[in-house]
């Protein structure tokens, strides 16, 4: 897999990359590294191979001395609030969020709720190839327990989170047959709203597979069928949200990033008018916020690297387009239930529609293509494709950008291209697409 670690956590196709063997080792030294003798809060999605990837990830952190509390199917941020709630010295969470079926990850948090970083991650690995300690023994031995309670501890935090009753509203749901499928209709539901679910059955066999945030069509179709006044799609593992609004529209997280920048700059909430986004936010969502007065700081593709900029900068609000959002004053991580309620709070108390909250900007137009590669660590030396990156940016000007990236979860180079108007954003990102086959794949 060459580097274990991505850009969040470890991932790769299950019983194949990523084997029972690796996940009992890595919980192994997990133990060591982010609990020594203390407890880890495990949960996952719904994938088929979470039960046999879970078993090993206990029994690894088990055998480093390390108590383990089961919270078993719930939401990746729902981890992350009950690591803090109780006290636990770290999270884990197995799953791999918006990717196809066959692959699974695990991930970690820290006891303050934050994926751990970067520095800890290698810790992790580095205690991989080192020599085996000598591992505990009879009461020294980790125990292993369900965590009762888990999905009404975060139910009640998500409630929590929101002041208005969403009485009233029609909104449509699609849990993406994953981590979200009780919890998100459940908390629209108590928050009063007219619910309408589909495809939340927590089937491991389809999580992901033409639904949910990765696929919004089916969303789009209920909700102008049925007039509702929005719609969600979670992903996989439930820390991200894409919404329809009533028209069928997309809105995506630069559209709920603003709605909600402007809404806490409405009530003087904004801390520094400032909010973080990443390199892949809209040059016209840029442009839109700064002539309101707020400032986006960049940061990488991530949602932990999101989180560490809103640390350094004090930011109350963060997120990415492809719709991690957070909110600092209720979690740490992205949350896609929490931020659907937001979303809809915020169309609750005002007489706008979604419609005419999310689309206060004119997005330039953007491409996006993801080019399969043999090796994503050879895109940083491949000088003739720079050179080609070069010449592009030039030719766009100031109303254009390009950003190539590796995936940190996939086998694949993201080429972005955004442009003054469409031909020539696709135009030049199927060129720099030509190019990355030809020199890395």
């Amino acid at each position: 897999m060459g580097n274990l670690f991505g850009t969040d956590g470890v991932r790769g196709v299950a019983n194949a990359d990523l084997t029972p063997d690796l996940v009992l080792a890595l919980g192994r030294a997990a133990g060591h590294v982010v609990a020594p003798d203390g407890v880890v809060i495990v949960g996952r999605d719904t994938r088929i191979s979470g039960p046999m990837l879970e078993g090993a990830l206990v029994a690894g952190l088990c055998s480093s001395g390390v108590d383990v509390r089961i919270a078993g199917i719930i939401p990746t941020p729902a981890v992350a609030f009950l690591t803090t709630q109780h006290g636990a010295d770290a999270g884990a969470v197995i799953s791999a969020s918006h990717n196809p079926v066959p692959d699974n990850g695990v991930k970690f948090f820290s006891r303050q709720g934050y994926k751990v970083p970067t520095a800890v991650e290698d810790a992790i690995e580095a205690s991989l190839g080192a020599p085996p300690e000598a591992l505990p023994q009879g009461p020294g031995v980790g125990t292993a327990e369900s965590l009762d309670g888990a999905e009404e501890s975060y139910l009640d935090h998500l409630l929590g989170s929101i002041d208005e009753s969403l009485s009233g509203l029609r909104v449509v749901l699609d849990c993406a047959y994953g981590a979200a499928y009780s919890l998100g209709p459940r908390a629209f539901k108590e928050a009063g709203a007219e619910v309408t679910v589909i495809n939340a059955e927590p089937d491991g066999a389809r999580i992901n597979v033409g639904c949910g945030s990765t696929d919004l069509a089916a969303l789009a179709a209920q909700v102008v069928s049925s007039g509702a006044d929005m719609g969600f799609g979670f992903d996989g593992d439930g820390d991200r949200v894409l919404g329809v609004d009533e028209r069928g529209r997309e809105v995506d997280g630069d559209r709920i990033l603003a709605l909600s920048a402007l809404r806490l700059k409405d009530k003087d909430a904004l801390t520094n008018n400032i909010i973080v986004g990443t390199v892949m936010a809209n040059l016209g969502f840029r442009r839109a916020l700064a002539e309101r007065g707020i400032e986006v700081v960049t940061a990488p593709v991530g949602d932990r690297y999101v989180v560490e900029q809103m640390v350094d900068t004090g930011a109350v609000l963060g997120g990415e387009q492809s719709g991690h959002v957070i909110f600092a004053e209720h979690s740490t991580t992205g949350d896609g239930i929490l931020t659907a309620l937001q979303v809809a709070e915020a169309v609750a108390a005002s007489d706008a529609t979604l419609s005419r909250l999310a689309h206060v900007f004119e997005p330039f137009p953007q491409v996006l293509i993801n080019v399969p590669v043999k090796r994503r660590d050879g895109l940083e030396d491949a000088a003739d494709l720079w050179q080609r990156v070069q010449a592009a940016e030039t030719s766009l000007g100031a109303d254009g950008r390009v950003l190539l990236r590796a995936s940190g979860t996939e086998a694949v180079v993201r080429v972005m291209v955004e442009a003054a108007d469409e031909e020539t954003a696709r135009r030049t990102a199927s060129d720099l697409s030509d190019a990355v086959r030809s020199q890395l794949g």
